[in-house]
């Protein structure tokens, strides 16, 4: 693959804490916002996600006050989801510092703002976050849930994936709740699946364990890796893994 591969560790937030669970549940303390994100910047990340995880469940916008704060020492491409749920929430976050959003249940809701919001902020700044997990019942194996990853949709993943990348979104963001946090591997079949059918980027999200998981990753198609328990528990530290993925060929931003 000829693309540049970019490492993105994901900061998840509670309560102005980072925080990081498994399979969505499970929830532990991780750190500061702001301190994790410098650190990370200074550890070589390519870009920064914030994720406020309750932000939709409690029919709320994200924290400002906190993307403020991340934004103001961060020196990479910040990326902020949860509670985006119309042109307001989104400009709202933009203008907080944040350079790009992430959205997912409202747009599964509406799928037409969408194209709203790239027609409005373009689709380099949008990205839409797509939470799986594995339904036999459904054409590809994988059903979108929403609200956090709480509430099956009945849609089949891989079909909406296609339907959201048709509005021009650069970056399609798919999670697996099989994956999540439990560090034994991204959940591949539904990155394959989705990059077989996009011309979005598509990240790498839910599962990270070691290095090889990585590359594993990338065979699949993603050409951005998000992790957070690695990195938040220092298990893979950022440098020691470009380094690895220089030596296995890749190319990084």
């Amino acid at each position: 693959m000829d693309e540049l591969i970019r490492i993105m560790p994901c900061l998840d937030m509670r309560n102005g804490r980072v925080v990081k669970g498994v399979h969505f549940v499970d929830i532990r303390d991780a750190g500061d916002p702001v301190e994790c994100a410098k650190a990370y910047c200074d550890a070589g990340a390519d870009e920064i996600a914030m994720l406020d995880i309750t932000a939709t469940i409690e029919n709320r916008v994200t924290m400002l006050d906190v993307v403020k704060r991340i934004a103001e020492v961060v020196t990479v491409p910040f990326t902020v989801g949860g509670g985006i749920s119309d042109l307001k929430s989104a400009e709202e976050v933009l203008k907080a510092g944040a350079d790009k959003f992430s959205t997912s249940s409202a747009v599964f809701k509406k799928p037409e703002l969408i194209k709203e919001m790239v027609n409005e902020f373009s689709g380099q700044r949008v990205t839409v976050a797509v939470d799986v997990d594995r339904n036999k019942s459904m054409p590809s194996g994988y059903e979108v849930y929403i609200n956090g990853g709480r509430t099956a949709t009945g849609k089949d993943a891989i079909e909406w994936a296609k339907c959201v990348d048709g509005y021009g979104v650069e970056v399609i963001l798919p999670t697996s709740k099989a994956g999540d946090g439990s560090q034994n591997g991204f959940d591949l079949p539904v990155i394959r699946s989705i990059k077989s059918i996009v011309t979005a980027n598509v990240v790498a999200s839910g599962g990270a364990g070691k290095m090889e998981h990585f590359t594993q990753a990338i065979e699949a198609g993603a050409s951005i890796l998000l992790a957070a328990s690695v990195f938040h528990f220092g298990i893979i530290k950022i440098p020691d893994l470009k380094i690895y993925l220089k030596k296995t060929g890749y190319k990084l931003s």
